[in-house]
């Protein structure tokens, strides 16, 4: 049977962020994730996680003044020292929670930018921050989002972008964070990319489009690109995200998270639920590139 990781920030909004962690566990979920947890002191959501017994799954790095239209800290010239300082945060919350694993959003570019000199800020960032998370035993995500609707001007929008930014980084702890709500609105051609690409993807999210709501209520053919990410054949899965179009009652906010299985450890195509720390080797062989 699959065991799934309830998103906090999208479902179970009848509560109040806090109480949403009891509320996963009656539903059934075994994890959680949410885009921040910082608003809240560690040891108290420690406790919420402990008391549901609930698994930490992911968490975003620190991304600046998300009210103000801040998404993410890492491509900002004059915001180098502050960017460093926030890993050292997520790095504080990350073992508080037992946390495996945290996404890095790049940011928005601003208007009179030159691109070429975002990106050297974005692999010297990344470069720091693999590094110190390693140290850590923290694995370190970036996420390609579409700029067309929902983040305008964000800077990492495309898979082939966020693997040559990986490579340019060359760190092992540096993984793909796959969105196929944001990939579909981007580039499609999701099954193939994703098969392409499996050693880099450490997470995947799913929704459907338009809206990003549950699969099976857009334009995407779910049974294809899921059939295609199988954690027999994707031996970098990691986890997946469903945004409910509601909050959750029953089947309609599932938020989906499957863990990498170990080898031969399948039952009925998905991976048992695990711990990320103790996933395969990241020394697995990339596959060939997906075009862009």
């Amino acid at each position: 049977m699959p065991r799934f990781s309830a998103n906090l920030s999208m479902l179970f909004q009848e509560y109040d962020f806090l109480d949403r962690f009891d509320a996963a566990a009656r539903a059934g979920f075994e994890a959680v994730e949410y885009v921040s947890p910082y608003e809240y002191p560690a040891d108290k959501i420690a406790t919420r996680l402990e008391r549901a017994g609930l698994e930490q799954a992911l968490f975003n790095l620190p991304v600046g003044d998300w009210a103000a239209g801040e998404r993410g800290l890492a491509i900002l010239p004059d915001r180098i020292e502050e960017f460093r300082r926030s890993v050292d945060t997520a790095a504080h919350y990350a073992q508080a929670l037992g946390c495996k694993q945290v996404n890095c959003l790049a940011g928005i570019a601003p208007a009179d930018a030159v691109e070429a000199e975002l990106e050297t800020v974005f692999v010297e960032n990344l470069r720091y921050a693999a590094d110190r998370l390693g140290e850590a035993g923290i694995h370190l995500l970036i996420e390609p989002i579409n700029d067309r609707i929902d983040m305008p001007g964000f800077f990492l929008t495309r898979s082939g972008q966020a693997l040559d930014i990986i490579d340019k980084v060359g760190s092992p702890n540096l993984f793909l964070q796959y969105d196929i709500y944001h990939m579909q609105i981007m580039e499609g051609d999701l099954a193939r990319t994703m098969e392409n690409n499996l050693a880099a993807i450490n997470h995947v999210q799913l929704a459907d489009n338009p809206g990003r709501h549950e699969p099976g209520t857009g334009e995407i053919n779910y049974r294809f690109p899921v059939r295609s990410s199988r954690p027999d054949r994707l031996p970098g899965l990691g986890r997946r995200r469903i945004q409910a179009t509601r909050p959750h009652r029953g089947r309609a906010g599932v938020d989906v998270g499957l863990l990498r299985p170990r080898k031969g450890e399948i039952e009925g195509g998905v991976g048992r639920f695990r711990r990320p720390d103790a996933c395969a080797p990241h020394t697995w062989p990339r596959p060939p590139r997906s075009t862009r």
